[in-house]
């Protein structure tokens, strides 16, 4: 009995002590993350020069295919080489006025869902970029893949990529999967576009959907009511009923939308024959030629690579800063993955064996 005292007298200590410093480490935590959040709140802009990616990629491969001796020489040389090309850089820093006369080639990554939710960190990407680049010797280069969503939330996101063009500087499009319905609508505002043979493209249309439930509240004498001030404010509803006449109303914005789209994608492409492509049908990359929604076949990859023997590259993208919760939750979430996918892997092996 003795024993047991004690022991639990030295576990509420022990817990004691751990919980404290769980509330110290969390307070300091806490402070450093609000001082961090009012220096900048918005997040992290980060850059990234491919052309030192590309040429590393080349000079390990290769001194990979050399021979030992050959490897050793060519080392030798290229020490020799970096210390040559440190001090040019130096000298050159030491000048006042020192003119820069390659041009650059910004690239900013789009990955769209169903609400666009990356035209927040597309926004301030483009406010960097355009506080810096110079028209007519400068260009961006983003890279989109969305297969389309919310008519408002594109139409913002395609109008970021529209404040590139006003400023006079050049804007291509890379699509290497899908840019389709609102995200050919991001994608022709490009100056070019360039998509791989097998990427998705067009869906120029407008859908709507949405399910009623009204005759099964009726069945069940339930009764829904919708009030409304002003004849237009509700057309179409979830659980009430619905009438020809509030169809025809909704019919009719879908029209106009898809007006409007077609507008816009005619404003910036006209080569393109709207009326033959503005009936929500994709186009394979090579299809797409064709019929001129897109103007090159090349992967992303491949342009930016020929763009660094001309230009230097840098990646752009602005990553919003998680909070203290969100990173505990990410982390417990990839606990709990890595011991589902653990568990599944032992009950696979012991039905194995």
């Amino acid at each position: 009995m003795e024993f047991l005292t004690e022991f639990g007298l030295f576990l509420a200590k022990t817990v004691t002590f751990v919980v404290a410093v769980l509330i110290v480490v969390t307070a300091v935590v806490s402070a450093a993350q609000r001082k961090h959040e009012s220096e900048d709140a918005d997040g992290d802009l980060h850059l990234k020069r491919l052309n030192e990616g590309y040429k590393r990629l080349r000079e390990n491969i290769h001194q990979k295919m050399l021979g030992e001796s050959d490897r050793k020489a060519w080392l030798k040389a290229r020490k020799k080489e970096k210390k040559a090309d440190a001090k040019a850089r130096k000298k050159a820093k030491s000048v006042e006025k020192e003119e820069e006369t390659s041009p650059r080639v910004f690239v900013l990554d789009f990955n769209g869902d169903i609400k666009a939710s990356d035209t927040d960190s597309l926004r301030k990407s483009i406010t960097a970029v355009l506080s810096v680049a110079e028209p007519g010797r400068d260009e961006v280069v983003v890279r989109l893949e969305s297969g389309g969503g919310l008519v408002h939330a594109y139409g913002l996101a395609a109008a970021q990529l529209d404040r590139i063009r006003s400023k006079g500087v050049t804007l291509t499009a890379c699509v290497d999967k899908v840019a389709a319905s609102g995200g050919y609508m991001m994608a022709c505002v490009a100056d070019r576009i360039i998509a791989s043979p097998f990427a998705v493209l067009g869906s120029i249309g407008v859908v709507a959907q949405l399910p009623n439930f009204h005759r099964l509240l009726k069945k069940n004498d339930v009764d829904f009511e919708v009030l409304t001030a002003g004849e237009h404010k509700r057309t179409l509803t979830v659980f009430g009923e619905n009438t020809d006449k509030g169809r025809e109303k909704f019919l009719e914005d879908l029209e106009d939308t898809h007006v409007l789209f077609k507008e816009y994608v005619t404003e910036r492409r006209p080569s393109v024959d709207i009326q033959q492509v503005a009936n929500g049908d994709i186009w394979f990359g090579r299809r797409a030629l064709d019929v001129h929604l897109i103007d090159e076949l090349k992967t992303s990859d491949e342009y930016l690579i020929e763009a660094c023997d001309r230009a230097e590259v840098v990646t752009v993208n602005f990553r919003h800063k998680r909070t203290l919760p969100e990173k505990l939750g990410l982390a417990a979430s990839s606990a709990i993955e890595h011991g589902i996918w653990k568990v599944l892997g032992a009950l696979r092996n012991r039905n194995i064996q």
